[in-house]
């Protein structure tokens, strides 16, 4: 435990950050997974795509993620939907 009362305010800051960047971490996680399943699915919408990617681009905003990070994984989603789409 801090000691002195800078040090406390900075593990209170620090909880309250990690809180709020655990919510959009889960948020971008949960709308991935239900694209990816969608799409194995078969039923693929534009919708899912869409609010993955504005999950992701959230996230990268808010520096939850890397901006590169976030790229990469929309450009992902989006060649597994083209693949699959495809078959």
């Amino acid at each position: 435990m801090p000691n002195k009362n800078s040090a406390k305010k900075a593990l209170r800051q620090d909880q309250k950050r990690a809180a709020r960047n655990l919510i959009v971490k889960n948020a971008y996680k949960d709308a991935v997974k239900t694209a990816k399943k969608a799409i194995e699915a078969g039923s693929v919408t534009v919708e899912h795509l869409k609010t993955a990617q504005q999950k992701l681009a959230k996230a990268a905003k808010k520096g939850v993620i890397k901006k590169n990070t976030a790229s990469r994984k929309m450009s992902r989603l989006a060649k597994f939907a083209k693949k699959t789409a495809t078959k």
